[in-house]
This record gives structure tokens, C-alpha cells and sequence, in this order.
């Protein structure tokens, strides 16, 4: 049987007891924390977030986490999971108002959509139901339709010229909604408010293997 204790990192950055609850439906013993000790414990990591990246960037350091994240995701490769701001932490750097250093797990930058006057229809923040178009088989789409719908929140998004793009969204032009680079996955949108997909989706990244 697989050990499913979920940590979700407490970085003051957003409601974190609605990703807590997801989890929980799944039958995992989540916990919200930032204890060091519980992080080393946790089978799988989850980096959930709303939120300036600057904010996040700051936080994480203040409460002494880049070190044990680093240790326990990169170098022990335990499962994670990054959550709209979590997803954008782990690129080099992001240009949220200033030019912020990320984590830099990924060759990746964070921009904000940028739609000229006559592109209106587009609204910041992106905001609500859209499609996800998936790019590859991956783990954690198991199950889960081409073109499902999911909820997004964002004014920022994902550049990497990396080859780990999972999915796609179409907002103006095709950005990047979700990657995989061998134990990090990575979302924009929020599966814990995408009703039955989300959770299948979080269900997926319950049942990945440690260290695959």
C-alpha cells in the first residue's frame, strides 16, 4: 500500500484548506504545515498559492523552505505538486512587477498576459472555466477527457522552452497550463475547484509511486 502522507506547505500565501479537503476526499492524511520535520516525513509535497510571486519568494525564505524543499524534491525526488502561485515559484524568475528570482527547478520565466486594446474580450485576470489541451500522455490526465474544463485565477503565466509541457490553454494564444520534468508536476489552473476532473486529477498524483 502506498504512503500517502500529503504535506501541503503553510507559506502564507492563500486558502490552503480547500486544496486540504480535496486531499482528504482521496482518503490522505494532508497536512498544512511549514515543520521542517513534517515535510521530511511527507511521502508527497504539495506547494499550493495565490498571490504576488515576489510575496511567495519572500515568505519561503523567511520561513526557512527553500533548503528542505530543495532536499527533499530535488535531491530525495519526492512526488510534488504545484498549484497556480506554486506552479509559477519553481521557474527561474518571474517579471510580477519586478524581476523576482524563483526556484529555478525548471528553465522557465513568468509573464504577464499582455492583450492590445483591441483584444478587450480578453480579461486580467483570467478568470473562470477553460479548456486544457492536453500535449502528451501523462499520469496524472489518467482518465481525464481531452479538453476537460478547469478553473483558473491568474494574471501571470508560464514561458519554458523545456521539453515538459503537458497541457495548453487557449486564451488569446496557446500558453502553458501544466508540466512534468520527472517528479515536479506543475498546474496553473486549481484541480481542488475543478469539481470531478480536479479531483481525479488529484486522485492520480495520490496514486504516483515515490521516486517515479
Amino acid at each position: 500500500m502506498l504512503n500517502n502522507k500529503i504535506v501541503i506547505i503553510d507559506y502564507h500565501m492563500g486558502n490552503l484548506r480547500s486544496v486540504q479537503k480535496a486531499f482528504e476526499k482521496m482518503g490522505c492524511d494532508a497536512i498544512i504545515t511549514n515543520d521542517h520535520e513534517m515535510i521530511r516525513s511527507a511521502s508527497k509535497i504539495v506547494l499550493p498559492g495565490v498571490g504576488a510571486f515576489k510575496d511567495g519568494m519572500k515568505n519561503l525564505y523567511e520561513l526557512g523552505l527553500i533548503d528542505i524543499l530543495n532536499e527533499e524534491i530535488i535531491k530525495k525526488k519526492k512526488p510534488f505538486l504545484g498549484i497556480c502561485l506554486g506552479m509559477q515559484l519553481i521557474a527561474k524568475k518571474s517579471y510580477e512587477k519586478s524581476e523576482t528570482n524563483g526556484l529555478a527547478w525548471i528553465d522557465a520565466e513568468v509573464v504577464k498576459f499582455d492583450f492590445k486594446d483591441n483584444d478587450k474580450k480578453f480579461k486580467i485576470p483570467h478568470v473562470g472555466w477553460n479548456n486544457v489541451k492536453y500535449k502528451n500522455d501523462n499520469k496524472l490526465f489518467e482518465h481525464i477527457p481531452d479538453n476537460s474544463d478547469f478553473y483558473f485565477v491568474h494574471s501571470y503565466y508560464f514561458k519554458t522552452d523545456e521539453d515538459i509541457v503537458i497541457s495548453t490553454t487557449d486564451y488569446g494564444f496557446d500558453f502553458i497550463s501544466s508540466v512534468n520534468k520527472d517528479n515536479i508536476y506543475a498546474f496553473q489552473f486549481h484541480p481542488e475547484k475543478s469539481q470531478s476532473v480536479g479531483l481525479k486529477l488529484i486522485e492520480n498524483f495520490v496514486n504516483l509511486k515515490e521516486h517515479s
